[in-house]
């Protein structure tokens, strides 16, 4: 008579294996720490957001209403005054300078100027239209880049420029930073961004974006 030996069965105990949560639990630290980079690269690009849209802004309101800083009071452009001709009509190097002189003053370039602080200012504190406002502060800080002319080390009157850079001053570290805050998107953490993406106007049309 044969005898068959039964499988031994298993008591249904086993002891827990850590290996695959371990393997699991990597993925997700490191999810988690790629989400924590970007939230704090969010906020770094959004701060940088604010504080330009508060210099193109305060320009506004200091040129409009005199505030006492860089213009007088009482010489606001709520008062008749001009946000140009200050600046313009004072230029005195660079190959545009008669150029700046007879826009100085100007109805249409008072217009114009106060019009881009506001429409720049307003879109970077909010954060819709970046790449407007970065395509509108380019052209608006090349033009006063020109105006002041770093590469010249006198005036046109022979006097010192006072220039401490041949190429590199404000002026172009500000258009920098606007067309550096369009191509992120600095506008989609603590700003409007992601509400004025979605418009059906603005996803048709990218370069509004």
């Amino acid at each position: 008579m044969a005898v068959h030996e039964h499988p031994r069965r298993t008591t249904g105990f086993h002891l827990p294996s850590f290996r695959r949560s371990r393997t699991a639990s990597v993925p997700a630290a490191a999810l988690a720490e790629g989400a924590g980079e970007r939230s704090a690269r969010a906020c770094v690009f959004a701060s940088a957001r604010l504080l330009m849209g508060f210099v193109f802004l305060w320009a506004f309101l200091d040129k409009t209403f005199g505030l006492g800083y860089a213009t007088p009071s009482g010489k606001g452009w709520i008062d008749s005054g001009s946000p140009t001709e200050g600046f313009l009509g004072h230029v005195a190097v660079g190959p545009t300078e008669s150029t700046f002189h007879a826009w100085a003053g100007a109805a249409w370039a008072d217009w114009l100027f106060m019009l881009g602080l506001l429409g720049i200012g307003v879109a970077l504190t909010a954060g819709v239209a970046l790449r407007l406002a970065a395509l509108a502060g380019t052209v608006m800080m090349a033009l006063m880049w020109m105006a002041e002319w770093p590469p010249a080390r006198h005036l046109s009157d022979g006097s010192p420029s006072m220039s401490t850079n041949p190429f590199a001053d404000y002026h172009l570290v500000h258009a920098t930073v606007l067309v550096a805050l369009a191509a992120a998107a600095a506008g989609d953490a603590l700003g409007l961004g992601r509400l004025w993406a979605r418009l059906p106007v603005v996803r048709d049309r990218k370069w509004l974006r």
